[in-house]
């Protein structure tokens, strides 16, 4: 069985292309052609398949882990083994300067941190799906109680 660290440049490829994909979509970028492919595939309004992507938005504060210092917004992709997802990391005024991908599989886990086009698409995709609710998460996970780990 490959490791996660075996992996995850190929799940990190297929996510980014899918998500390169979703996102044209939503913002009317597609060729014709493109566009009847994407129907074929995701239903009559692909424009809208980028808003069914993913599991969930959510923040996790500093320490819910052994060993995280920093808290994140999760953008969960798929969960159980493997699962994978995306991380924002903000300042203060949530202006995002980091964002990893992370790949984990049962007691296995492997990050890339994302630069270049990877890191705009993903940077393009919080503010068309995250950027108007992530204070709304930042104080919901604030007000709800630490689960001990």
């Amino acid at each position: 069985m490959l490791t996660c660290e075996e992996r995850i440049e190929a799940n990190l490829a297929d996510e980014i292309e899918e998500l390169r994909l979703l996102y044209r979509a939503a913002t009317d970028d597609l060729s014709e052609k493109e566009r009847d492919a994407m129907v074929a595939e995701y239903g009559e309004h692909p424009e809208e398949s980028i808003y069914e992507h993913g599991l969930c938005f959510d923040y996790v504060l500093a320490g819910t882990f052994d060993g995280q210092d920093e808290g994140y917004f999760r953008y969960q992709i798929s969960w159980g083994g493997p699962s994978d997802e995306f991380r924002f990391y903000t300042d203060a005024t949530l202006h995002v300067h980091r964002v990893e991908y992370v790949f984990m599989n049962w007691g296995d886990g492997a990050k890339r941190v994302l630069e270049g086009d990877n890191k705009q698409l993903l940077l393009d995709v919080w503010s068309l799906l995250f950027e108007d609710v992530a204070q709304y998460k930042l104080e919901e996970a604030e007000r709800c109680p630490k689960v001990s780990q």
